[in-house]
């Protein structure tokens, strides 16, 4: 259904592109996008949209487990002619937005990338740099967030921590403090995090206990992987979310995501809206009845 409705998109995109090619129609066309009648027209109708939407999904099944790869904070910068750096702030922004929008659905678990290994070592130092404040900023605001204590938000971060920074390690530590007592919900951030650094660090984990005679070579099984994984303790995702277009895993959570379900939308991260979330669910939720999941 989600691929019809963006094939079907694109092809009324092609058609206006070329009907704006005439200046019969190009003129009266940019008069009426620029008037505030027009955008109040479509402000109040994504409200209308997105109500319906959320009053169709709250029928459905939700998922228990929304992971997201939050992609195109540059992407989005120099679209709008920013800074990258407004790029990355616009996303630490997003991801607040997010999350409520998340706690609200009451779906318990959140887990997002944000920082990849192969991030740490592709980009370059003064970028790097500018994300590790961020990193520390939001992390901190996470903790003082009136919305992750009301809700009962426990934060915890994953990931070969050890390799960030100490400022960033501090803040972590700080927001996992404040929310250790939390159930509710669980909110995961990967930072330092690879897909595949994870699954070795789980067998290395195994191969210690084999050799120590803990654990006998005939008990080694996907559980035993599963139970040294970072995120032991939280269900494999039941919907992954990658926006900006690119339609692949990335190195994110390669054990878990076995069996979910993956949801590819074009949306620049920063842009990224409540009823794009909503079309997510809802194209989770299609699936699921399709094939009697």
């Amino acid at each position: 259904m989600g691929r019809q409705r963006k094939s079907l998109g694109n092809r009324i995109d092609n058609v206006a592109k070329w009907l704006l090619k005439f200046r019969i129609i190009s003129s009266p066309a940019r008069y009426i996008s620029n008037s505030k009648i027009t955008w109040s027209l479509i402000s109040r109708t994504d409200r209308i949209r997105t109500r319906r939407l959320e009053g169709r999904i709250k029928n459905g099944e939700m998922p228990n487990h929304i992971s997201i790869i939050m992609d195109g904070n540059r992407r989005f910068a120099w679209s709008q002619s920013l800074e990258r750096e407004i790029g990355h702030l616009k996303g630490k922004d997003k991801l607040k937005q997010v999350m409520e929008w998340v706690l609200n659905l009451k779906i318990k678990y959140l887990t997002v990338y944000a920082l990849s290994t192969e991030n740490m070592t592709g980009r370059d130092s003064g970028e790097l740099e500018s994300l590790y404040d961020l990193y520390q900023i939001g992390l901190n605001e996470i903790a003082e967030d009136p919305l992750i204590h009301s809700k009962k938000v426990k934060v915890q971060a994953v990931g070969r921590l050890e390799e960030l920074p100490e400022r960033v390690r501090v803040a972590i530590k700080n927001a996992e403090d404040r929310t250790e007592g939390y159930s509710n919900f669980i909110f995961t951030v990967c930072l330092a995090y690879g897909g595949r650094e994870e699954i070795v660090d789980a067998v290395k984990e195994v191969a210690i206990d084999h050799a120590a005679g803990r654990l006998p070579l005939d008990e080694i099984n996907s559980e035993q992987i599963s139970n040294r994984l970072y995120s032991a303790e939280i269900p494999d995702p039941d919907l992954v979310i990658r926006t900006s277009g690119e339609e692949r895993i990335s190195n994110f959570l390669l054990w878990q995501i076995a069996y979910s379900e993956l949801y590819f939308t074009d949306v620049h991260w920063p842009s990224f809206s409540r009823n794009d979330l909503y079309e997510a669910i809802e194209s989770y939720q299609y699936r699921r009845r399709k094939y009697g999941k």
